[in-house]
C-alpha cells in the first residue's frame, strides 16, 4: 500500500489483498500504478491487469537492467555502427526512483505515471561515412568506457571526403518558430529590487506546476497552526543542513516567509535530499511538531516533467544536426572534423537534414580561463568571428540554421544571454543565420527544442552525485534539470544570473527536446519521453582541459530524425 500511495494512488481493499499476496509485492504495485494511468483509485481490475501482464516478467535470457540495456548488434557486413538513442524513458533512466514519493506535475489533479508505452528497438544502418561513437547515453552497455572511448565499436570514417560537387537539390524548409527569447526584453539593471522580482516570478510559476498536487500553505499560516496539524507548502529552497543525528532540515521560503521541514534519515526518500539544489522549488506534505515550530516531512515533489508527456513529431521525414561549442579561434579547433562534417551535409546521405542548431560558443573567445592567449591561434574576438563566418558559409545555404551565444561568445555572461549584437550577426550573417538568446525554445516542424548552452551543468554536477550528474554522463545533469523545471536552479555559485521582470531561466513548456553543450562531452537519453541532448564539441583537448582533467568528444553530429525523435551522431573524427 505504500508503493501505491507514495505515487498518489488510493486502492481498493481487494486489490491491495491480491498485490500484497504476489511474488514481489512492490513490483505488482508498480505495475498496478502503471495500470490505473489517470485513475485515482487502484481497483481489483487493475490489479488482476498487473499480475496478469509481462510488465513483472524479466526479459528471457537477459541480465541487462533499464540503466544498462543491451546495445545492438551490428549488422551484417556492415563496416561502421549507427546507434539511435532509445525512443522510451523508462524508471530505470529516471533519477527519480519509482519507489520514492516524487512525481511530476503539469498542474491536473491526477497522478503522473508512465503510461507504459512499448520501447522501440534501436537499429542499425549502413552510413556513407563513419558515425558514433559509444559515447555517453542511455542505450551505452555497462562495459562501455564513457563518452569518448570507442570501445573497439566504432570504426574510423574510411573513404574520401565528399565534396560540394555531390550537392544534393535545394532544401526548402519552414521557418523555425522562437520563443521565450530575452533579445531585446532584458530591463534589469543589477537592483536588489529585481532580483527579488526574478524569484518571485520563479516561485509564481513553479508552484504552480505543483498546486495541483499539494494544498498549499503559506509559510505564515502555517507559523500561526496548532501542533500536531498536517501542512503542506510550496517554497524555494532557501537551506539545507544536517542535524546532530544525521537527519535533514530543509528551510522553504515562499513569498510570506519560511519555515523549517525535517527529513528524517530513516524515511524512504531521505536520499533524495542529496539532490536538493538551493533556490530550487519543492512541495512538501507532513506534520507539525507538538509544539508546531517545524514541519515532519511525509513526502515531497518536484515541478518535474509529467510522465505522460507526449512529445511532437514532424508531418515528413525530415531532420535536424544538433552541435555546440565550435571554438574558431582556437589553436585546438578540429578543422579536418568540421570540414567533413560540412562537405557531408552536400551529400545525398544528408539530404534530409534541413536544420542546424548550434548550441553556443561559436568561438574561442577571449579571456575566457588563464593563459589562454597562448592557446588562440586568432587573437582578435572579431577576427575569430570572421572565421568562424567563413567555417559556416561551407555549410550547405538552403539550411535553417539558428544560434545561441555561450560563455565563450562575446555577448554578457550572466544569464538569460541575450543574442549576439547586431555587429556580430552582420560578421555572420551567412545563409541568413538566425540569431536567439541563450535559452530558448526552437520549433522546427512542431518539434519544440529547448536550447540552452549549459553552464550550470558545472554547478549540477559539482553538487550532486556521481550516479545522478557527471561529466562522463552529462544528460543525466540534464534529466536533473528538467525535473527541477529550471535551467538554472542555483543561484550565487558559478553560474550568472541576470535580474529580469521575468525569469526566463523556468521550463514553462515541456520541451520534446532538450539540447545543451559547455562541457564537451557527447551525452543522450530520454527523461519522461524528453531527448535530452549534449552534443560533444569541435575542439581538441586544450593544455587547460588538460590540466582539469577534461577530455572531450570532438567531431560528432547528432542527426535527429523529426518525424520519430529517433538519433543518430555521426563521427567525423
Amino acid at each position: 500500500m505504500e508503493e501505491l500511495t507514495s505515487r498518489g494512488y488510493n486502492a481498493e481493499r481487494e486489490a491491495v489483498t491480491l498485490l500484497a499476496n504476489a511474488g514481489e509485492p512492490e513490483l505488482a504495485a508498480e505495475a498496478a500504478a502503471e495500470a490505473a494511468g489517470d485513475a485515482f483509485v487502484v481497483t481489483s481490475e487493475h490489479a488482476r491487469e498487473a499480475l496478469d501482464s509481462a510488465l513483472l516478467d524479466p526479459a528471457p535470457d537477459s541480465e541487462a537492467t533499464p540503466d544498462d540495456p543491451t546495445p545492438p548488434d551490428a549488422s551484417e557486413g556492415a563496416p561502421d555502427l549507427a546507434e539511435q538513442a532509445p525512443t522510451d524513458m523508462n524508471a530505470g533512466n529516471d533519477p527519480t526512483p519509482a519507489d520514492e514519493l516524487l512525481t511530476g506535475e503539469d498542474g491536473s489533479d491526477g497522478p503522473d505515471v508512465s503510461t507504459g508505452d512499448g520501447e522501440s528497438e534501436n537499429r542499425q544502418i549502413e552510413p556513407g561515412r563513419g558515425v558514433e561513437t559509444e559515447g555517453s547515453h542511455a542505450g551505452a552497455s555497462a562495459g562501455d568506457a564513457g563518452a569518448g572511448d570507442d570501445g573497439g565499436t566504432a570504426a574510423e570514417a574510411g573513404g574520401d571526403s565528399p565534396t560540394a560537387a555531390d550537392a544534393v537539390g535545394d532544401r526548402s524548409p519552414p521557418a523555425p518558430e522562437i520563443r521565450n527569447d530575452v533579445t531585446g526584453r532584458s530591463t534589469g539593471t543589477g537592483e536588489y529590487d529585481e532580483f527579488v522580482g526574478t524569484f518571485q516570478d520563479r516561485y509564481e510559476r513553479l508552484s504552480g506546476l505543483l498546486r495541483g498536487r499539494v494544498n498549499h500553505r503559506p509559510a505564515e499560516a502555517i507559523q500561526s497552526m496548532p501542533g500536531g496539524s498536517d501542512a503542506e507548502m510550496i517554497g524555494l529552497v532557501d537551506d539545507i543542513r544536517s542535524t546532530a543525528s544525521g537527519h535533514w532540515i530543509v528551510e522553504l521560503e515562499d513569498t510570506t516567509g519560511t519555515f523549517p521541514c525535517l527529513i528524517m534519515k530513516d524515511r524512504a526518500f531521505a536520499p533524495l535530499v542529496d539532490d536538493l539544489l538551493l533556490d530550487e522549488c519543492l512541495a512538501v506534505q507532513g506534520t507539525l511538531a507538538d509544539d508546531g515550530g517545524i514541519l515532519f516531512v511525509d513526502s515531497l515533489h518536484f515541478p518535474d516533467v509529467p510522465r505522460t508527456h507526449k512529445p511532437n513529431t514532424a508531418d515528413r521525414h525530415v531532420q535536424a544536426a544538433l552541435i555546440s561549442d565550435v571554438h574558431v579561434g582556437s589553436q585546438e579547433f578540429a578543422q579536418e572534423a568540421w570540414d567533413r562534417f560540412a562537405d557531408w551535409l552536400h551529400t545525398p546521405e544528408a539530404e534530409a537534414v534541413e536544420y542546424l542548431l548550434i548550441g553556443g560558443d561559436m568561438v574561442e573567445g577571449v579571456g575566457v580561463y588563464p593563459d589562454q592567449d597562448e592557446e588562440l591561434d586568432v587573437v582578435d574576438i572579431y577576427e575569430q568571428y570572421e572565421t568562424f563566418a567563413e567555417e559556416l558559409k561551407k555549410v550547405p545555404g538552403d539550411m535553417e540554421i539558428v544560434m545561441i551565444p555561450g560563455n565563450h561568445d562575446a555577448v554578457r555572461l550572466a544569464e538569460p544571454q541575450p543574442a549576439f549584437t547586431e555587429e556580430l550577426r552582420d560578421i555572420m550573417s551567412a545563409h541568413d543565420a538566425r540569431f536567439t538568446g541563450n535559452p530558448s525554445t526552437v520549433t522546427v516542424e512542431g518539434v519544440s527544442v529547448l536550447m540552452y548552452h549549459g553552464v550550470s551543468l558545472d554547478e549540477v554536477i559539482a553538487e550532486l552525485p556521481e550516479e545522478k550528474a557527471s561529466y562522463e554522463e552529462p544528460h543525466k545533469a540534464m534529466y536533473q534539470l528538467l525535473k527541477k523545471r529550471h535551467v538554472a536552479p542555483q543561484y550565487g555559485g558559478h553560474t550568472r544570473v541576470a535580474p529580469e521582470e521575468k525569469d526566463y531561466l523556468v521550463i514553462d513548456e515541456v520541451p520534446d527536446v532538450f539540447h545543451t553543450g559547455h562541457v564537451h562531452k557527447l551525452g543522450w537519453g530520454k527523461y519522461h519521453n524528453v531527448l535530452a541532448v549534449n552534443s560533444g564539441c569541435w575542439q581538441e583537448q586544450t593544455a587547460f582541459q588538460k590540466s582539469v582533467n577534461i577530455d572531450p568528444d570532438y567531431g560528432h553530429a547528432p542527426i535527429l530524425d523529426l518525424d520519430t525523435l529517433d538519433m543518430t551522431v555521426r563521427k567525423f573524427v
